[in-house]
């Protein structure tokens, strides 16, 4: 896309408010974690999956039911357990009778078939039932007998964990983890937040939401999302911070070899520039500006760096690992003399 070809503010600016009108939904029926709606919001738009991560009970499945029917998607819900079976979720074929006597062998959707879909508690399954969601998240379709079927446009996996509760619970792969484009932790509120919560939700119950976003509202956020522009410097950028993140990249970050076993993969930096152009949208901007990639790379890259033992000795997260990149990967390329590195905040 050139620079000539870049969204007028009359096409920009209705796709802004639609997506403004979203937050404000969602932060008025979700109490206290608004940076969580803002972060979530961006995955939609950048057709990306996304892993909550939080206590029991802060919300995270509400928070995603609540998410379908503002967006008047299908929304189907599957709760991992350790005897969940790959065809509890992607379905499979059944014998069937015809009315002219024929047996015929008939397909059965799973609950992966559907817009939206909630895999809740992900790490309690197996790791073959686990296996089964790989292809459904990259490649947005299920093969089972040889049959490759499409799934529903959109489709997102959106994933809860409780990060507290070890029995009975299996690691999510490395693979399955990549095909998450954010990982968000979900933190408690304050107690001001507390009261309005325990005031307006008797039994937990939440509020309608008092509008919804139509399918071609939503369409209408994909197309312009999909012209935001992107610079090649700021396209480099995202490169460069993902190319940082591996302790054998050239020149690496002292940080990053002493503590890094894998870095971020080719699909962190596709992601991460989506994200980037979701984010310049809701600040109304047509174009990435390196902010936005500031803003949505931490949550990109968190879990995609994996650190060695010398990390858990020393205490120190793939959260820790990301603000150094941030810090010392200038924007603009420039290999600065560290007496006259420019502040970033």
């Amino acid at each position: 896309m050139s620079e000539e070809s870049l969204l007028a503010p009359e096409e920009l600016l209705p796709s802004q408010d639609l997506a403004l009108r979203i937050l404000a939904e969602l932060d008025a029926l979700l109490l206290g974690q608004e940076a969580v709606h803002r972060m979530l919001l961006i995955a939609i738009l950048s057709r990306g999956n996304m892993l909550l991560e939080g206590l029991p009970g802060v919300g995270k499945t509400a928070l995603i039911k609540t998410l379908g029917k503002l967006l008047q998607l299908e929304f189907k819900r599957i709760q991992f357990t350790p005897d969940l079976l790959p065809s509890d979720i992607l379905g499979g074929s059944i014998l069937q009778v015809l009315p002219s006597g024929e047996r015929q062998m008939v397909f059965q959707p799973g609950a992966i078939f559907a817009n939206l879909v909630l895999a809740d508690e992900i790490n309690r399954a197996s790791p073959k039932t686990q296996s089964a969601m790989l292809e459904a998240m990259q490649e947005r379709s299920v093969t089972l007998l040889g049959e490759t079927r499409p799934l529903p446009e959109p489709f997102f996996v959106l994933a809860s964990q409780n990060p507290i509760e070890l029995e009975g619970t299996y690691p999510i792969p490395e693979a399955q983890l990549d095909r998450f484009l954010f990982k968000l932790q979900i933190g408690s509120v304050g107690a001001d937040t507390l009261t309005k919560i325990i005031v307006r939700d008797r039994r937990g119950e939440l509020p309608q939401p008092n509008w919804c976003l139509s399918r071609a509202e939503l369409e209408q956020l994909f197309a312009v999302m999909d012209r935001i522009y992107l610079s090649c410097p700021v396209a480099a950028y995202i490169g460069r911070l993902v190319a940082a993140s591996h302790p054998d990249a050239p020149a690496p970050l002292e940080t990053v070899t002493r503590y890094v076993t894998y870095g971020a993969s080719p699909r962190a930096a596709i992601g991460m520039a989506e994200a980037a152009r979701a984010a310049a949208l809701l600040c109304g901007r047509p174009a990435v500006g390196f902010e936005d990639v500031r803003m949505v790379a931490p949550a990109v890259l968190n879990h995609r760096i994996i650190l060695n033992y010398q990390a858990r000795l020393d205490k120190i997260s793939s959260a820790d690992i990301t603000a150094e990149l941030l810090a010392k990967i200038d924007p603009a390329g420039i290999d600065w003399p560290s007496e006259l590195e420019p502040r970033r905040s």
